[in-house]
């Protein structure tokens, strides 16, 4: 596999992931649900200042910045490290996997170093609400009450303390627990509660592919067959 073939991979995972990031932040409320097949597959719109999922490692300021520095890194050796993959002949699956991982971690990148500072905030609004479908959502919104863009710089926050935003929601089981189950009884059981991106979705199908498949995937191919990538 060519370098520029991963490149292509890590090149429409962004595409697709920015397109849906920008719908959202442009037209919804943050807070707003739309129903998408059922009540199980939905557009709930929710910014995060954390990793993929919602996960933070600090509340502050400064845990932000540091995420966002810690991403930049990883994003730049992650480049590195895909094309030292396709030199040294690994399989065509890991190759894929590590575009996915890359396009993932560089998807949600983007949000952290700028969406700050090209976006008015996205605040909790009395005008978000739970919609059946979209074009009613787009019908009777309120557009004063979503984010839009502004001049570069003078956004909601600063370089490096932009916030992520996720959408996506699956709650596939959703049901009280029955009173009798101790410690649980009575409480909401929602199987599966994160909302995401499509930048944390590849990120998940990357990692978990290597992880089940890796005996089959982690190889390299025979010598012979191993030929200088091309760019």
């Amino acid at each position: 596999m060519k370098y520029r073939h991963a490149l292509l991979i890590v090149i429409l995972i962004i595409i697709a992931d920015q397109a849906l990031k920008i719908f959202v932040k442009t037209h919804f409320c943050n807070g707003d649900d739309v129903k998408l097949i059922g009540t199980w597959a939905r557009m709930h719109f929710i910014e995060n200042e954390g990793m993929a999922y919602g996960l933070k490692i600090s509340e502050s300021v400064v845990g932000k910045i540091i995420l966002s520095s810690f991403r930049l890194v990883a994003v730049v050796f992650g480049f590195y490290l895909l094309k030292r993959l396709i030199t040294k002949g690994y399989a065509k699956g890991v190759i894929i996997c590590g575009s996915l991982i890359l396009a993932g971690a560089l998807g949600n990148l983007i949000d952290s170093l700028f969406y700050g500072l090209i976006f008015t905030d996205s605040p909790f609004s009395c005008f978000s609400g739970n919609y059946d479908n979209l074009s009613g959502m787009m019908a009777g919104h309120n557009k004063t009450a979503v984010a839009h863009f502004c001049s570069f710089g003078s956004g909601y926050g600063k370089f490096l303390q932009g916030k992520v935003v996720d959408m996506l929601y699956f709650p596939l089981v959703d049901f009280n627990m029955p009173k009798g189950v101790p410690f649980l009884g009575g409480k909401n059981f929602v199987f599966f509660e994160p909302v995401f991106n499509i930048a944390d979705a590849a990120i998940s199908v990357g990692v978990v592919t290597l992880v089940l498949f890796q005996k089959s995937l982690l190889h390299k191919k025979s010598s012979e067959n191993v030929a200088i990538p091309q760019i």
